[in-house]
């Protein structure tokens, strides 16, 4: 009797490995840790060589190049939509199971070698969880992947004006910023801004669009309160309510998780879920 030949299975490339959607699970930019605030809610899905990523801003789309015959193996983002069009982002990459790590030049200009970062690199290191299949959509903590990575300074347009300018109008450098008792370290804070347009004001973290939200202010109190309604993100239609001061140049915010109350200090305690900024009013 002739042996039977054993059936060989031909192990999937890279590429179909990545297809279908992804949780981030951390962010570090410039040898710091990103606040989960700056990723949470984001979504990344592969289709193909394509890429669509969602709740970080405006939207990307784009497609995925991957060397694996590289060492690290190698790929490239290529945008082809949103305020990134047109620009390729150089990356290497690692994947175990269900769990993905990448380390990418967001400038575009050299390949990361290892997986480190390190202040004024221009680099980012992510690591992603596959979605399952039952529950394709992020949850709060871990968010649905996302990398839109735009090349470094150059975040996503901030709004036009919409509506009368207010008394915090204008832009604003981060001098600190405490988020659920955690403060943000200074390696971060130096790359993030407020930018305020009539009734419209988002946070910026060099890439990241960590707050996009309508808002309204009330003086008649003390502290004076302020308003969010979240318009993009994982709190999109949400609404939280905060104080803030304005003394100079100087501003600070403090503002509640969602569904909990308007703070009647400026602190921010650990797992309490406010966050406590502090800003200077940018030179014109």
């Amino acid at each position: 009797m002739p042996s039977k030949k054993k059936k060989t299975t031909k192990k999937p490339s890279d590429l179909e490995t990545l297809q279908g959607a992804w949780h981030v699970t951390s962010l570090e930019l410039n040898g710091s840790d990103a606040p989960d605030v700056s990723f949470e809610g984001a979504t990344i899905v592969i289709r193909g060589d394509s890429f669509t990523s969602s709740g970080m801003g405006d939207p990307y789309t784009g497609t995925v190049e991957i060397d694996e015959s590289a060492t690290p193996t190698a790929f490239d983002l290529v945008f082809n939509s949103g305020p990134q069009a047109g620009i390729r982002n150089l990356g290497i990459y690692e994947l175990s199971g269900d769990d993905w790590r990448f380390c990418i030049d967001m400038g575009g200009v050299d390949r990361p070698k290892t997986f480190a970062t390190r202040p004024d690199s221009g680099l980012a290191i992510e690591t992603l969880r596959r979605a399952s299949r039952s529950n394709p959509v992020a949850h709060k903590k871990s968010g649905a992947v996302a990398s839109k990575l735009p090349s470094a300074g150059k975040s996503a347009a901030p709004e036009p004006p919409s509506g009368e300018p207010t008394e915090i109008e204008g832009e604003w450098s981060m001098v600190s910023a405490v988020f659920g008792g955690k403060p943000l370290a200074d390696d971060m804070v130096k790359w993030c801004k407020r930018v305020t347009r009539g009734e419209i004001t988002q946070i910026f973290a060099g890439p990241q669009v960590m707050l996009d939200a309508s808002f309204t202010l009330d003086a008649s109190h003390t502290p004076r309160r302020i308003d969010y309604q979240n318009r993009s993100g994982a709190k999109k239609g949400q609404s939280q309510v905060g104080i803030y001061e304005l003394s100079g140049d100087g501003l600070r915010i403090c503002v509640a998780a969602p569904g909990d109350s308007r703070p009647g200090e400026f602190v921010s305690a650990k797992g309490d879920g406010r966050s406590l900024t502090i800003w200077k009013r940018a030179a014109e």
